[in-house]
């Protein structure tokens, strides 16, 4: 067999080398393919009415033209108002972690990170925050804004709070395909971080929370005109929420200022919040 199969290649002119090479690309672009279909879900899901070369243009992939990308998406079954068909194959092929911190009590910063992505409209353009939130302290411990909502965006605010704060306990998330990303949960894992994952927003709620905050209270009001404008308003929103702002569940203090005296306080100034477990009856 592999006798014939080099007298095809010498025959037709190719190396062996060649269809080796062009397998392996192959490979890559499927992988990348996978991801942006999962990615497309994602923002389907949040705008409905998005068509496909809008899609494109949000999305913004490195790897494939818009024309390729439109042909494949409509093949697909993404034209507006058709039923998809993809989507439940692209869900059943990833990996998904359990909720973890459902019901858990929790008394000191660092145990818990949440994280969650939000879309900012700004002149017509759809841009994307990543924020990651310690539970227990309400701070922003890292963040990211971004043209796309590809996973490098997470990556880059997950690296951010790492690099300041050290690694929580747990991580948790919704489960878009961003918090499936090998990347990112080979950095969770490499850093003792437990995988915790919601089932419905209530379980994502701190996080959630976060991202109206910061576009309501902030953005809002100080109306960025353009993606520059956008990073540095996040920016400043963030450390006015950080530094400035207070919360009554850490009995009206700054969040930067809790965590800052956290060790000086006894046991008994400790509070302790109870993570929602929506398998309680009330």
């Amino acid at each position: 067999m592999t006798y014939s199969l080099n007298k095809l290649y010498k025959t037709i002119g190719i190396s062996k080398q060649s269809v080796y090479q062009y397998q392996k690309r192959q490979e890559v672009f499927e992988d990348k393919l996978l991801q942006l279909i999962t990615e497309a879900d994602v923002l389907r899901k949040e705008h409905p009415g998005c068509g496909v070369e809008k899609m494109y243009y949000s999305l913004a992939p490195d790897f494939i033209g818009r024309d390729r990308f439109i042909e494949i998406m409509m093949k697909l079954g993404y034209r507006l108002k058709r039923k998809k068909n993809y989507k439940r194959t692209t869900i059943a092929s990833k990996i998904y972690y359990p909720n973890l911190i459902k019901g858990i009590t929790v008394s000191a910063p660092n145990i818990i990170w949440q994280s969650d992505i939000t879309y900012i409209l700004v002149d017509g353009k759809f841009y994307y925050a990543v924020f990651i939130i310690d539970v227990y302290s309400k701070e922003i411990v890292g963040y990211s804004i971004a043209d796309h909502i590809r996973a490098t965006a997470n990556v880059k605010a997950l690296r951010m709070a790492l690099k300041i704060h050290g690694p929580p306990r747990f991580h948790h998330s919704d489960r878009g395909s961003q918090y499936i990303y090998k990347e990112y949960i080979q950095i969770l894992k490499a850093n003792n971080i437990q995988i915790s994952m919601a089932t419905s927003a209530q379980d994502n709620a701190y996080a959630e929370r976060i991202n109206r905050t910061i576009k309501e209270e902030y953005l809002d009001h100080w109306k960025p005109k353009n993606f520059f404008q956008l990073k540095q308003m996040t920016k400043k929103a963030i450390k006015n929420y950080n530094e400035k702002r207070i919360h009554n569940s850490i009995d009206r203090k700054r969040p930067s200022m809790f965590r800052a005296n956290f060790s000086l306080l006894t046991s008994q100034q400790r509070k302790s919040i109870t993570i929602f477990n929506n398998e309680v009856l009330t």
